[in-house]
């Protein structure tokens, strides 16, 4: 159950990394883009929490 947690967090944040070069690009929206970026190290982080959470 951990692994697939970890693998969805994992996804999560690369979907993120690329909507925000996406919107940051593309639709020009330089702050929407750089704030879409700051949610992978924020899924990672959950997603790692989980598995704490999950393990105990």
């Amino acid at each position: 159950m951990s692994n697939k947690i970890s693998r969805i967090g994992f996804v999560l944040s690369m979907l993120s990394v690329a909507l925000s070069l996406y919107i940051y690009f593309i639709h020009d929206d330089k702050m929407l883009g750089i704030f879409v970026g700051l949610w992978a190290p924020t899924l990672i982080l959950a997603t790692k929490e989980i598995e704490t959470m999950l393990e105990k």
